[in-house]
C-alpha cells in the first residue's frame, strides 16, 4: 500500500522532489514533536535520576522547536502539498482511535469479570431447508435427529414441478419429520424462508435457540462450485446477525 501511494505521489507531482519536500517535512516534524513530547511525559511521570528535570527541559525544548517548525512549514507550504498531510493525518488518527475503541469494546463484552453461569437452554427447534430429496438431505436429517426431536423440513415452492417431486418422495424416504411447503409467487427462495424462520422465532420461547440446519454437498473440485448456486451461503449470511439462531452446515462430500 505504501509503495502504491508513493508511486501515485511521484506521478501526481511529476517526479519533482522539491514539490514533495513539504509532505516530507510536515510528516517528519510531526513525528519529532510527538516523540519529544512523549519523552517529556516520561520524565514527568517517572522522575528517574537526580537531573530528570534537566532531561525533561531538553526534550521540552526539542518538542517546542520541532512543533514550531511543523506549524511554519504547514502554514507556508499548505497550498504546495502540505495540505495532504494536514488533511490525512487527523483522518488516520481518528480511524485508529475507532479501531482501538472497537477492540476495547469487544474485550469488555467477552470478559469473564462478573459473569454468571449461562442458563440452561431448552431443547432446540431445528429447521431444515430442503430443495429436493437426495443423499445429502437424508444425511442432514439424520444429524438433525441426533440433536433434537423437534424438527421441521421446509421447502420453498420456487418450481411447482420440483416441489411436487419433493412431496411425492418425502413420505417414501422421511416418515417422521413433517414437511412444510412455503409459497413463493415471485420465485424467491430467501424471502419466504426468512419470513417463516421469523414466525417460528416469535412463537418460540424467547430464551430458546432455533437451529437452522443446512444440507450442503461439497463438489470434488473447487471450481465445480461455480456451476452450482450458493443458496446455503446466502442463508447463512442473512441469519448470522440474528440472535438465538444457530446455523449448522452439514456437508455431503462428492467423490467424482
Amino acid at each position: 500500500l505504501l509503495s502504491v501511494l508513493s508511486s501515485l505521489l511521484v506521478i501526481i507531482f511529476h517526479g519533482d522532489t522539491h514539490a514533495l519536500i513539504p509532505l516530507y517535512a510536515v510528516g517528519v516534524f510531526v513525528s519529532f514533536t510527538l516523540s519529544q513530547t512523549g519523552m517529556v511525559r516520561r520524565w514527568l511521570t517517572r522522575r528517574e535520576g537526580k537531573r530528570w528535570w534537566l532531561s525533561a527541559a531538553i526534550n521540552g525544548l526539542g518538542a517546542l522547536t520541532t512543533g514550531m517548525v511543523m506549524l511554519i512549514v504547514a502554514a507556508t507550504r499548505f497550498t504546495q502539498g502540505a495540505w495532504i498531510v494536514v488533511l490525512i493525518l487527523p483522518i488516520i488518527i481518528a480511524m485508529f482511535l475507532k479501531i482501538n475503541h472497537h477492540y476495547r469494546a469487544v474485550a469488555e463484552q467477552l470478559s469473564l469479570a462478573g459473569v454468571k453461569e449461562p442458563p440452561a437452554l431448552a431443547a432446540s427447534k431445528v429447521i431444515v431447508p430442503v430443495a429436493g430429496v437426495h443423499r445429502g438431505v437424508l444425511q442432514a436429517l439424520q444429524y438433525a435427529r441426533s440433536i433434537s426431536r423437534d424438527i421441521t423440513a421446509v421447502c420453498v415452492d420456487v418450481d411447482p414441478a420440483t416441489t411436487e417431486k419433493v412431496r411425492e418422495r418425502w413420505p417414501q424416504w422421511v416418515s417422521d419429520i413433517p414437511l412444510v411447503v412455503l409459497p413463493s409467487p415471485y420465485r424467491s427462495t430467501l424471502e419466504p424462508l426468512m419470513d417463516y424462520i421469523e414466525q417460528v422465532k416469535q412463537s418460540h420461547d424467547s430464551d430458546g435457540v432455533i437451529t437452522v440446519l443446512l444440507p450442503e454437498f461439497v463438489p470434488a473440485r473447487w471450481w465445480h462450485n461455480l456451476l452450482h448456486n450458493q443458496t446455503a451461503l446466502l442463508i447463512r449470511m442473512m441469519l448470522r446477525y440474528q440472535r438465538n439462531i444457530v446455523v449448522i452446515n452439514v456437508p455431503y462430500h462428492l467423490e467424482k
